[in-house]
């Protein structure tokens, strides 16, 4: 039997055991995503433009929403299946929404709030390059920032985003070392859309 401290010291780590440990670990079934994680920048640039959530793309899709935050914030691709439903959901090419060159040479940028510049720019007339002006959501840059550090007129640049104008290769060439994106990619709203009505 034992003596009166040891018996004090196993109650008193059962009580310990009990307040801590009989508890559990909890772990957050979906994780909040930090500031600094966005891989898939161009996939998310088209769900922005659009204005669809990631949990309304996960049930569209009908699959869980931790699935799709992994697409765009950890740059994982889908399988063929979920590649296929999203690719024809939001109308573009795999090579488009999940380039793995694209997303693999991504830099990691932070989580934007809402862009204050381009819900302005979205709302007040239809935009034809949505990819273009998603990716200015997605890095939170107004019309005129853009254009200065791309070298054109703002209103040149307006063109690009709501007529779906495609600027000349040198422009074309100069946003892609901006952006960091290939300019098939950047421009590819305007391309597909001169496929198709060819």
């Amino acid at each position: 039997m034992p003596n009166q401290p040891e018996q004090h010291s196993i109650q008193a780590w059962s009580l310990i055991n009990r307040k801590y440990l009989g508890k559990g670990v909890r772990v957050k079934r979906f994780r909040k995503p930090t500031r600094c994680q966005i891989r898939n920048r161009v996939l998310l640039a088209v769900l922005m433009a659009n204005d669809i959530k990631l949990s309304q793309l996960a049930e569209d899709l009908s699959i869980s929403s931790r699935s799709v935050s992994a697409w765009v914030y950890e740059g994982r691709i889908p399988g063929s299946t979920n590649l296929d439903k999203t690719c024809q959901l939001l109308g573009y090419p795999r090579h488009i929404l999940f380039n793995e060159e694209v997303v693999r040479n991504s830099p990691v940028i932070c989580q934007p709030e809402s862009s204050r510049f381009m819900k302005r720019t979205v709302t007040r007339s239809p935009v034809s390059n949505r990819i273009l002006t998603g990716l200015c959501m997605v890095h939170d840059l107004s019309v005129t920032d853009v254009s200065h550090w791309i070298g054109v007129h703002p209103g040149t640049f307006r063109k690009w985003l709501h007529q779906g104008t495609l600027p000349s290769a040198a422009f074309q060439e100069q946003a892609e070392q901006f952006f960091r994106i290939p300019k098939t990619i950047l421009f590819a709203d305007v391309i597909l859309k001169d496929r198709r009505n060819n």
